[in-house]
């Protein structure tokens, strides 16, 4: 796992880097784990834009990842690490001793080979899964669910992890990458370690094929659009926002840092320290 640098042959080659993906050991999914994705470019059911900026990009399929991780007391050896174009962590093949076959996150350190196991009986190891209440203190995780049962929702992404800092009364308190703590019940399920493929944030782009490719189409700036356009558009040559809310989406939603939660929202509650204050 590592950033590999060109040599700068042209001009989008001089400032872009790739992975060297060095940890994947098969080029082909398990075929009873892929299903075809149709996307939808950003449109809804009406055609109309809901997400901007969608759109293109090379043919992807679907790998069904194990996101619940309740095979409870049967071991798995990890088969293949593999690529996965839908995420930015890399996905660990499991072999099952009963014979089935799961898709799961890879985290940092998993090798080839290497036996994993869901539930209380699982010991704190890397790729070992089970309930909150049965962690050790200060252990790192990822892949957190947020309702018991429904699958990890939390820290799934390349390089992220969660660190469990106490336990009191059926509920857990995790400090989040964000610097966010938050209470969920110790009845969900977490799986121990860092999402693996850190790297993955040095990894620069270096030319627009390349968002392209990744189905990102190009993002123009509110001010340079008309004011029919965006509310930050218009004006002689290039005048400010000249607003006093500040920047915001065509819709005057807030953005570039400001806020959008709501106040009164439910899981208000749950959130012992905002992710704006850092540790």
């Amino acid at each position: 796992m590592g950033i590999r640098v060109y040599k700068p042959t042209s001009p989008g080659r001089r400032n872009s880097s790739v992975s060297d993906f060095a940890e994947i050991t098969a080029t082909k999914p398990e075929k009873s784990l892929v299903r075809p994705m149709v996307r939808s470019a950003g449109r809804n059911a009406h055609g109309h834009i809901t997400s901007r900026r969608r759109g293109g990009g090379h043919k992807r399929r679907y790998r069904i990842i194990d996101w619940k991780r309740n095979k409870d007391g049967i071991p798995a050896k990890v088969a293949t690490i593999e690529y996965d174009p839908n995420r930015s962590a890399r996905i660990a093949l499991l072999h099952y001793a009963d014979g089935e076959k799961r898709y799961m996150l890879a985290p940092k350190g998993i090798e080839v080979g290497q036996m994993v196991l869901s539930g209380e009986k699982a010991e704190p190891r890397v790729g070992n899964a089970k309930k909150l209440k049965y962690f050790p203190f200060c252990f790192l995780c990822h892949n957190f669910e947020l309702v018991p049962g429904k699958g990890g929702q939390l820290a799934r992404s390349a390089g992220t992890q969660v660190q469990l800092a106490a336990r009191e009364g059926g509920t857990a308190t995790l400090v989040l990458p964000s610097g966010e703590m938050r209470i969920v019940s110790e009845e969900c399920r977490a799986t121990i370690g860092q999402v693996g493929n850190a790297d993955h944030a040095l990894v620069r782009i270096g030319k627009a094929g390349r968002n392209r490719h990744r189905g990102r189409r190009p993002k123009v700036r509110g001010a340079a659009m008309n004011p029919y356009c965006h509310p930050l558009g218009g004006g002689e040559g290039r005048a400010g926002a000249g607003r006093r809310k500040g920047p915001c989406s065509p819709w005057g939603k807030p953005s570039k840092g400001g806020k959008t939660r709501k106040k009164k929202n439910a899981s208000n509650k749950l959130i012992i320290r905002g992710r704006k204050k850092k540790r």
